[in-house]
């Protein structure tokens, strides 16, 4: 099954028990993708961005299936400053701030090592070839697996993976960029200033370069697609919405799927790992659904070109 669980919300608003509950849920229907961040939840009250990784650490540690799972986590906007709750202090990639975010992230996570490490932010503050070589250190240690861009635009990826295969170092071979079935205004500056929307030009790279792995997060837009209590985003209000969600509803009536699950599998389908947010079974199982989807090529020209 080639999604992952986002889990931003373990160890906090959901707690140790039902944590458990959709960590064991997602392992049992075959999920082994989970990702987190050396930083969640630190925005809320009272959380200091050590929660998720020790939620899923704790969980590891009583499975003992650490080598069944592909485990995610990412360094670089952690806060240096005891209740900042903005990237105004975030730690960035430093070398240091590399090496000491690993150390903690295995620490909390009980492993020694994480199968694909992120760096969070573009930290433009610090030359691309110090955070290389900091990461391909890491690589060289044994302490990732695998190295992953979150939130960076196409030209900075595409000069860090040059850099890279010049001097010999582990290269950027994920990708993770914020992506949906709507499509947003051109031009938009989301109110979440760390994010980075993915673009034609970053999904048509990502086609391109055959060892890069697009993972999309927000997939679901926090249940917009689904619940009238979670209005759509206002930079998607624009005419060709109407006929984007139109079209979605029709296909999910006829498939007999929700319109969440044909999101999912609609990114599925074209080779994205997307990253769903569940924080409970029954959220988790309709993510689950979706990969048993089949979206032919009528269904997706019916749902990338709507009337």
């Amino acid at each position: 099954m080639n999604i992952a669980l986002g889990t931003i919300d373990f160890g906090t608003r959901v707690g140790l028990k039902d944590t458990f509950a959709l960590l064991d849920r997602f392992a049992e229907a075959g999920g082994t993708m989970i990702d987190t961040a050396n930083n969640y939840p630190f925005w809320n009250e009272g959380c200091t961005g050590d929660e998720s990784e020790a939620a899923i650490g704790a969980w590891l540690a009583a499975r003992g299936n650490r080598d069944s799972v592909v485990l995610s986590t990412k360094v670089g906007g952690r806060p240096t400053i005891t209740g900042d709750t903005t990237l105004g202090s975030a730690e960035g990639l430093s070398a240091k701030a590399v090496r000491a975010g690993v150390e903690g992230s295995l620490r909390r996570l009980g492993t020694d090592y994480v199968d694909v490490y992120w760096s969070h932010i573009d930290d433009r503050s610090v030359p691309l070839e110090e955070s290389l070589g900091a990461f391909d250190e890491l690589a060289r240690a044994g302490a990732i697996r695998r190295l992953g861009a979150s939130n960076m635009v196409t030209w900075r990826l595409e000069r860090a993976r040059n850099l890279a295969a010049a001097h010999g170092w582990m290269p950027y071979t994920a990708l993770q960029l914020r992506h949906t079935y709507l499509r947003p205004r051109p031009l938009t500056r989301l109110p979440e200033s760390g994010h980075v929307l993915a673009t034609d030009e970053s999904l048509a790279y990502a086609r391109e370069e055959r060892d890069l792995t697009l993972w999309v997060y927000n997939t679901l837009m926090s249940g917009a697609y689904t619940r009238a209590d979670r209005p759509v985003p206002e930079f998607y209000d624009h005419s060709g919405t109407t006929g984007r969600l139109r079209a979605l509803r029709e296909v999910a009536d006829e498939l007999g799927a929700t319109p969440n699950q044909v999101v999912l599998a609609w990114l599925l389908a074209q080779g994205l790992v997307p990253i769903v947010g569940a924080t409970t079974t029954a959220q988790l199982d309709e993510a689950i659904g979706a990969a048993g989807i089949t979206l032919d090529e009528a269904l997706m020209a019916r749902l990338d070109e709507p009337r």
